[in-house]
């Protein structure tokens, strides 16, 4: 079964002005993404700066997510790491907590063969009961998952359930879907890129882990469900008209530019921690006019 279909939010961790989690900011964006009809919380992800939070700092935020939520929807935990024995202990840490899933990203830097990362999954997996959503994300990790490779391990380990696809390749997506389906459909696929919504579940995906709903939730919500109900033309038309707004959303490091979208339209969700930087004043502009043309800010 599914852990979700639709749109799930990468939720951005908030700080106050001193760098500390903002817990209640937290809150509000969860209640709001809710109401907006977001269909999963996924928390310390690559958007919620996980690769900044200190390990206190990391399980806290996943702890506070779980129970604040309680319920509501499924919470996914971002719990990958390049150490697989840290990716281990945050694991179980989710797990005791309460969260629904866990998104494991590929090792960064140190990277792996296809081999290591058989193993590396392998490992979390056989750690943990909980599913798992391997994500696969090469132009930021340094580390691809070969389609064969993340079929294997889901035929290996049953609570291996998905993978967030943010590959930006439709041909290997189409691929990742055929040879799932010559395993008896053993892997759910999600997006991982926002201007591929529709393309990605016209092929099979069940729905986007979004950086967009950030920022425009009911609308990605409502995007992922026509695809869902196969009203694939209502599907396109939002695609469409929210393309130049995704463009915008990177043409910066994420999450530079949805924090500061966040911050144009009074969210107030702090600074970014470094080595992010405030963005460039013409992407700044570019953002605006993007989001004016939305109607997000006046």
């Amino acid at each position: 079964m599914a852990i979700f279909k639709g749109a799930g939010v990468a939720i951005v961790t908030p700080f106050y002005d001193n760098y500390e989690v903002n817990y209640k900011k937290l809150e509000e964006l969860i209640n709001m993404q809710i109401a907006a009809g977001t269909d999963a919380i996924i928390i310390c992800g690559t958007t919620g700066e996980s690769a900044t939070l200190t390990m206190q700092e990391h399980k806290e935020v996943i702890r506070h997510c779980v129970r604040y939520v309680n319920g509501r929807v499924p919470v996914i935990a971002g719990t990958g790491s390049n150490c697989t024995e840290t990716a281990i202990e945050l694991s179980k840490d989710a797990e005791k907590d309460g969260a629904d899933a866990l998104l494991i990203v590929t090792p960064y830097y140190n990277k792996s063969t296809q081999k290591g990362l058989i193993e590396h999954y392998s490992m979390i997996a056989e750690s943990v009961k909980l599913p798992i959503i391997m994500y696969n994300v090469p132009s930021r990790t340094g580390c691809n998952i070969q389609p064969a490779t993340a079929v294997e391990i889901a035929k290996r380990n049953p609570n291996v359930v998905a993978i967030k696809d943010a590959v930006g390749d439709l041909s290997v997506t189409a691929t990742m879907v055929y040879l799932s389906g010559q395993e008896g459909n053993c892997m759910d696929i999600y997006s991982g890129n926002d201007d591929q919504i529709v393309p990605i579940m016209s092929v099979g995906g069940l729905g986007v882990i979004s950086v967009l709903s950030n920022v425009m939730p009911k609308e990605t919500h409502e995007m992922a469900m026509a695809c869902i109900e196969g009203n694939y033309e209502k599907a396109r038309e939002l695609q469409l008209k929210m393309l130049p707004l995704i463009h915008a959303l990177f043409c910066e490091v994420n999450p530079i530019p949805v924090k500061t979208a966040m911050n144009l339209m009074g969210m107030n969700v702090g600074p970014l921690r470094r080595p992010m930087s405030p963005m460039e004043e013409a992407n700044v502009e570019r953002l605006k006019k993007a989001m004016k043309d939305l109607g997000l800010i006046q």
